[in-house]
């Protein structure tokens, strides 16, 4: 997997240049926004990550300038732990955001889950996680074989999680997604169907290891 890393500190380029090869993947990098631009349009990497406070171009631009052409995976790597930059850059098309200062083994895992997603296209009919097999085409959830009733807003939520597996989904964009409009507010909906989706579909409802959570920002659906 060829990965752009896109940020101005050369010491955290430096490192993660070594620290993603030992691991099997290839780095190309740019120090700024319109350098990563240009190096992404001629070398086609496989994902990104992305700085936010970038010379030239700043990340949220770098964002939706590759949402242009590009499906690749980017995940923002900041040190802006504000929520309204989150939104910002997930709104604008990325797909998952870390917080500066990260832990390495927690960046590869979420790189590993955007490869997966990568390597089983979007539109795959068929996505499966632990006994739940869902037929996006069909429409239907089986649990060990067994058919599970889901409501059509249950169905729609877990559809649009099944689509882009392993990346962070915003509650808004489930919202729009759900509801149709961009005006309608959270007010419970979607832990109620989340609620219900863990019962129908989590071993351990109480302690779920694929719908997870995240805090302020969304919701994530982790294959495997």
């Amino acid at each position: 997997m060829k990965i752009l890393v896109a940020d101005d500190d050369p010491q955290l380029v430096r490192a993660l240049r070594i620290t993603l090869a030992a691991h099997g993947y290839d780095v190309v990098a740019a120090a700024d926004g319109a350098a990563a631009v240009t190096l992404a349009a001629q070398t086609h990497p496989d994902l990104v990550l992305l700085d936010l406070g970038m010379p030239h171009l700043d990340g949220v631009q770098v964002i939706e300038a590759l949402r242009g052409w590009t499906t690749a995976p980017i995940i923002v790597v900041s040190g802006r732990t504000g929520s309204a930059d989150k939104v910002d850059a997930l709104d604008a098309g990325a797909d998952d955001y870390v917080t500066k200062p990260f832990q390495i083994d927690e960046l590869l895992a979420r790189l590993r889950a955007l490869g997966r997603r990568t390597a089983s296209t979007p539109d795959a009919p068929v996505v499966r996680f632990a006994d739940v097999e869902l037929d996006l085409a069909a429409k239907t959830v089986r649990r060990d074989g067994e058919r599970v009733h889901l409501t059509p807003t249950e169905w729609r939520m877990l559809e649009f999680l099944a689509r882009h597996p392993g990346a962070l989904v915003t509650r808004q964009s489930l919202l729009k997604e759900i509801w149709a409009s961009e005006q309608v507010s959270d007010s419970g909906y979607l832990r109620l169907y989340m609620s219900q989706l863990r019962k129908k579909l989590e071993r351990d409802p109480a302690h779920p290891v694929h719908l997870l959570t995240e805090p302020g920002m969304g919701y994530r659906l982790v294959l495997g």
